[in-house]
């Protein structure tokens, strides 16, 4: 441990002996753990439950005191023993051991067995100056096995599942959200609750945090034995995941932007006319006007004459709206004008940096736009009252929340001595969403119950699954190097605890793909129905992006392999829907996740632990998107989030590639996971697990498998989410294993759920006596439905129909 990089003296302190055993003086029993004092540090361990520890140090003679931002859970009274040896102190639960070096500080967890999970590897402080406050900057390192796969840190843009060897600046931007949490595939996982900008460096000798800014090292050790448990003690100490309205899980349309109120009505009004399923509609910016009116909260531009009226109309369709809100505000604004009275706002650069809504920007007309200080209960007091007035009380459904990490142009490293209600902006920078976020849903959770708070949001922290947030990967490009990123950064943001993720399906700059047609431009018609047949296994399923438009009409009509392609996954997506909202309440009560790397349900077979492009959606589908170009050439574009801005290339030519067949068979190889058996979702075909296939397919087809042993429950063809109740199901079981599935049912849209107002309908296949039996529903709520058709198909083509009323029935297949 080096504390002897402390140079203060102020630090240093002498452990005064009560005894001549120096062992037995060396720690001090709390209520929830010990205090242990060596060299000229302190150190602190603390219990939150049997398989959760926090981990504390700073300089002897100093005191720690932190309000965290992400942890919500109180330290636990637990019992422990302490023993102590020659050159160590033991500190042991049932199912956990800490062995703390009585000289260094240094500790090795293991199990009760002896086994080793984790070590430490070196601990630092050095004094930092944080905008006039006499702080420190704090690392610390860990030892890992030289094999051993590690996961998280947020949604990287990296393309790897396993993120050893990474080496990564931790500070939110647009399409890099972090996270300072991972875990191993040995069932531990390591919680650094620092939100200042942070290093994560890994090599083989060592695994670093090390964090600007830190009045001590404060991390949490969570040893849950395997991912799912990990992922259950970081939302014990950060928060659980509320569920998410029925709606949100159908499919999404959006672009930049809709121009005007009859723009945005006709989007849903001809996907009504289709007869293509559509849930949500959303509005990007620039609704209020202009730059100097930035994110107003107000349908204030004449292009949008009656939002009222606009979103009657859009409910009427049974549709639901979600709308642009921003961090910052324009100096027209009333948020601006009231927030700027009480020092709320910022002065670093932030986007859009012109009053014009030109590109490149005219910097002779600075738009002022200031981001506002969402670390202050009453900024996000003010912020929610705009909010409510302007948009929720006209029956916005949901939120965009854009730009919350938030954008921050300038490369100044002064802007990070910004006050802020909570001390420097570099002290509380990676936190910002979380409170942003936090604040909206909180006061909505306050104003009503009788509707579920959705937020899309650009940016996340530790904690932010408590906010009904679904975080998207930011503006990337329309490529299939993007495309390919997509899979590894939603996983691994996933194993951080937080279930939700999404993309912008297509890729979000997409001018390189303008010329020549846009949406009929075959390189982009590839690439965006695998991101659609991609996106159809995500938690949330939304279409969006600047320069190409993205609606299903705007690549042809019923008939063109194209139109097809997406019309069908649009429609697999809202046939799952049972099997989606069964998977949410799962999350929600028993911490799962949707988006599942293979790892985490086959870590015996090594040969997914680094697997970055299948995964599990659930517990049954095994997800292999095509992450290549098969029927036209790759294009590989780099651009950054202003550089994507730039519309000068549009004029360039290309081959725009017409006799492109997209009928024509092509061949991939898929990895099925040792340990289960695997049915082929098209056809039926059944495989083992633990090598590698062929799989034939065109463009109207990706390899989808479902394990052996699984459930799954399939609704009937709708127009939107809840246009037809559940009451005539086909419930497709596949055999190899005996095998279970909660059915899960509520009123889809308010809070009811948590006074225990929703049903769960158990089924459990007896593989070997090949018996379903349905067991009694349990729970109730207004307007369930009390009789309903299950229709029981098996792969090999046997089926039967039975009759339920909620009590136990069985139906027998042998």
């Amino acid at each position: 441990m080096n504390f002897n990089t402390i140079r203060n003296k102020a630090f240093i302190v002498t452990i005064v002996l009560l005894s001549g055993n120096f062992n037995a003086q060396s720690y001090r029993k709390t209520d929830s753990g010990i205090n242990v004092t060596v060299e000229n540090a302190t150190v602190e361990v603390k219990w939150y439950g049997e398989n959760t520890v926090r981990i504390i140090k700073y300089p002897s003679g100093k005191t720690f005191r932190k309000n965290s931002l992400s942890v919500i859970q109180k330290e636990q009274k637990t019992k422990f023993s302490v023993s102590e040896g020659k050159n160590n102190i033991l500190v042991t639960t049932r199912d956990l051991q800490l062995s703390i070096n009585n000289t260094t500080g240094e500790i090795t967890y293991r199990l009760p067995s002896g086994k080793e999970l984790l070590k430490e590897a070196g601990s630092a402080f050095k004094p930092f100056d944080d905008a006039g406050n006499q702080t420190l900057s704090v690392s610390q390192s860990f030892q890992l096995e030289k094999n051993e796969p590690l996961y998280g840190l947020g949604i990287l843009q990296n393309g790897k599942m396993s993120q050893r060897n990474t080496d990564v600046k931790m500070i939110q931007n647009n399409t890099w959200d972090f996270v300072p949490f991972f875990q191993s595939v040995k069932g531990y996982g390591i919680f650094w609750d620092n939100a200042s900008p942070t290093q994560f460096t890994d090599t083989p000798e060592k695994t670093l945090f090390s964090s600007e800014v830190g009045d001590g090292i404060d991390y949490y050790f969570i040893y849950g034995k395997n991912a799912d448990g990990v992922i259950a003690g970081m939302r014990s100490l950060t928060g659980n995941v509320p569920m998410l309205p029925l709606w949100t899980y159908g499919y999404w349309q959006s672009k930049e932007r809709y121009k005007s109120q009859d723009e945005l009505v006709e989007v849903v009004k001809k996907y009504r006319d289709l007869k293509v399923p559509l849930d949500g509609i959303i509005q990007d910016w620039q609704y209020w006007g202009n730059n100097y009116q930035w994110n107003a909260m107000g349908f204030i531009s004449p292009d949008f004459p009656d939002a009222k009226k606009m979103i009657q109309d859009i409910h009427d369709m049974n549709a639901h709206l979600s709308v642009s809100i921003w961090s910052s505000f324009g100096p027209m604004t009333n948020q601006y004008r009231e927030m700027d009275k009480k020092g709320m706002l910022f002065n670093f650069k932030t986007w859009p940096e012109s009053g014009r809504d030109t590109w490149p920007p005219d910097l002779n007309y600075p738009s002022d736009v200031r981001v506002y200080d969402a670390y202050n209960p009453e900024a996000r007091d003010i912020y929610w009252k705009f909010l409510n007035k302007g948009l929720f009380s006209l029956g916005v459904d949901s939120w965009w929340m854009d730009s919350t990490e938030p954008d921050h142009l300038s490369q100044n490293p002064e802007d990070l001595n910004t006050k802020t209600y909570l001390g420097s902006f570099r002290k509380v920078r990676n936190a910002y969403p979380l409170m942003t976020v936090g604040g909206v849903y909180d006061h909505q959770r306050e104003t009503t119950s009788d509707k579920r708070v959705f937020i899309l949001t650009r940016s996340a922290f530790a904690g932010q699954q408590r906010y009904a947030a679904n975080t998207w990967s930011g503006d990337i490009n329309s490529s299939w190097e993007s495309l390919r990123n997509q899979v590894p950064a939603g996983l691994n943001f996933s194993l951080t605890g937080n279930p939700n993720f999404n993309s912008d399906i297509g890729g979000f700059f997409g001018g390189v793909y303008k010329r020549n047609g846009g949406p009929q431009n075959k390189m982009f018609q590839e690439l965006y129905v695998r991101w659609l047949q991609y996106g159809t296994f995500t938690p949330m399923m939304r279409s969006h992006g600047t320069d190409v438009p993205r609606e299903i009409y705007q690549f042809g009509q019923k008939g063109d392999p194209v139109y097809d392609a997406i019309e069908k996954f649009i429609r697999l997506r809202y046939s799952i829907l049972p099997y989606i909202y069964s998977v949410s309440w799962d999350v929600s009560k028993n911490n799962s996740s949707f988006l599942r790397a293979l790892s985490m349900d086959f870590s015996a077979d090594k040969k997914t632990w680094d697997i970055n492009n299948e995964y599990l959606f659930g517990k049954s589908f095994l997800v292999a998107p095509i992450l290549n170009a098969q029927y036209t050439p790759e294009k590989i574009v780099k651009t950054d989030e202003n550089e994507g801005w730039n519309k000068t290339d549009a004029n360039k030519k290309e081959n725009s590639l017409s006799n492109v067949d997209f009928s024509q068979n092509k061949t991939v190889k898929v990895y099925l996971p040792a340990g289960a058996e695997w049915f082929d979702f098209w056809t039926n075909e059944k495989h083992n697990g633990g090598h590698e296939i062929q799989k034939t397919l065109n463009l109207q087809v990706i390899p989808l498998y479902v394990k052996a042993g699984s459930i799954i429950p399939f609704g009937p063809d709708v127009q939107y989410a809840t246009e037809k109740k559940w009451d005539n199901l086909t419930i497709k079981v596949y055999p190899g294993a005996n095998s279970d599935f909660i059915l899960y049912e509520d009123e889809f849209d308010n809070y009811n759920y948590e006074k225990g107002k929703y049903t769960e309908i158990p089924f459990h296949w007896n593989d070997k006596a090949e018996i379903l039996t349905i067991g009694a529903r349990k729970g109730g709520y207004q307007g369930m439905i009390e009789d309903r058709t299950f229709h029981i198909i098996l792969p090999d083509g046997r089926e039967k129909s039975m009759n339920y009323s909620g009590k136990s029935v069985s139906v027998k297949f042998k």
